[in-house]
């Protein structure tokens, strides 16, 4: 039987490195700043590349290009740090490759709302900011190589 209630999210993310630099969006919420891929929520009747093609345009103004699919993420809020925010997402995050088309980039008023802005990241400091999922510190090296490892499990 299927989830009639919409219970589980998709949620279409955008890895785009550029001369060892990955380009976050970043974020505020309770005081804390930390990052995230640009991307986000799939509408109903909406492909998963006009998903992240819009998204991408409303948080960072970015047009881009889909490569490939690198990563799959389950996020289960309830087995996670905010447990009891977060008791009944269910998410599953799908992590694209793209490359810019344009490189004017700007900050929409369709940001999200605990979004404060975007950075291009040197790979080499991932590990020192708070980003989520952490594991992509892991699977996307200081040379911006991709791990083989294609499901990354249910992950903060």
């Amino acid at each position: 039987m299927f989830d009639t209630e919409g219970n589980i999210r998709n949620s279409i993310k955008a890895i785009i490195i550029e001369n060892n630099k990955i380009l976050l969006t970043k974020n505020k919420y309770n005081g804390e700043e930390f990052y995230l891929l640009p991307g986000g929520g799939q509408r109903k009747f909406e492909t998963i590349e006009e998903t992240l093609k819009r998204e991408c345009f409303e948080e960072v103004g970015a047009e881009i290009e889909i490569i490939k699919l690198l990563f799959i993420r389950e996020y289960i809020g309830k087995n996670h740090q905010f447990s009891i925010e977060d008791k009944n997402i269910h998410q599953v995050e799908l992590m694209f490759e793209c490359k810019l088309i344009n490189d004017e980039l700007y900050l929409t008023e369709n940001k999200d709302d605990f979004q404060i802005g975007y950075e291009w990241i040197e790979l080499s400091d991932l590990k020192n900011i708070l980003l989520y999922p952490d594991k992509l510190k892991e699977v996307i090296d200081e040379n911006g190589e991709f791990s083989k490892e294609i499901y990354l499990g249910d992950i903060n």
